[in-house]
């Protein structure tokens, strides 16, 4: 009879893992092997990523913002050489779109930070979505044709321009550089000045880098392999949606956008996962 890990000792792991714990600290929180604990995401984050895609059908989002987070596979892009699959190495970003209302995460896309990647990311978030929306942005230009693309007249679309100073040299040159100015340019439509905001999806990338530890920057944490980060990250944005209960509208962003009716725990999750 095969050794199965039980469904509490499952839970455990992947609670863990979704707080910010690399493999190797819940190997030492749980007593799982740290190969138990990486098939397990795997799977489950396999199944995260199907059932999301189900799911996530006919939204009622209005308001939504985008943005593209930072994070590598493998190595630093400096260090990949040119007889490296290029799409599987180096520097990886995550597109990520947010509901300003229910705090939903629609989509997301992991690619690199070009018109392919942004192009396929707006075409699958239009064909989840059943009224006309207003979309935020930062400058990336890749966004405009995409959106264009993807929404042709049913989308207002709005960015926000930051200036930055220079970047700090010296003891300070891990912070980030300080906003000088920013203002807000329509693109397409008609967006409400108010709603052309990106402050809900830059709080997400804040979340997303304490709460998945292949995200954190000046770590040892980081994907060895590209299967793992689409894992990590399914899993991350499942929990997000339908298990973590968010402070500001006191349930699930799941639950407060109408995809599903009550609180999922981990458990539920992982039963969920597997069936797809």
């Amino acid at each position: 009879m095969p050794n199965v890990l039980k469904h509490e000792k499952q839970a455990a792991a992947l609670s863990c893992l979704v707080e910010g714990n690399s493999i190797r600290s819940t190997e030492r929180i749980t007593g799982v092997h740290r190969d138990t604990i990486m098939r397990l995401m795997l799977r489950v984050g396999k199944g995260c990523e199907k059932m999301m895609d189900e799911q996530m059908r006919n939204l009622g989002c209005r308001h939504l913002q985008v943005d593209e987070i930072w994070s590598y596979v493998g190595k630093k892009q400096r260090h990949v050489t040119d007889d490296e699959d290029l799409d599987r190495v180096g520097d990886t970003w995550t597109f990520v779109s947010l509901c300003a209302d229910s705090k939903l995460v629609p989509c997301y896309r992991i690619g690199k930070r070009d018109h392919e990647t942004a192009m396929a990311f707006m075409k699958d978030l239009s064909q989840r979505l059943k009224y006309r929306v207003q979309i935020s942005s930062d400058a990336l230009p890749a966004y405009i044709a995409a959106v264009e693309e993807a929404f042709g007249p049913y989308a207002s679309y709005g960015q926000i321009v930051k200036s930055y100073e220079a970047e700090p040299i010296g003891p300070g040159r891990y912070s980030p550089p300080k906003v000088t100015s920013t203002r807000k340019k329509i693109i397409a439509g008609q967006p409400d000045p108010e709603h052309i905001s990106t402050s809900f999806i830059e709080r997400q990338n804040l979340t997303m880098r304490m709460q998945m530890r292949r995200f954190t920057r000046l770590t040892n944490g980081y994907s060895k392999k590209l299967e793992n980060m689409k894992a990590a990250v399914a899993l991350h944005f499942a929990h997000y949606n339908f298990v973590r209960v968010h402070e500001t509208i006191r349930c699930t962003p799941a639950m407060e956008a109408g995809v599903v009716a009550q609180l999922w725990t981990m458990a539920d999750l992982i039963g969920i996962a597997d069936d797809f």
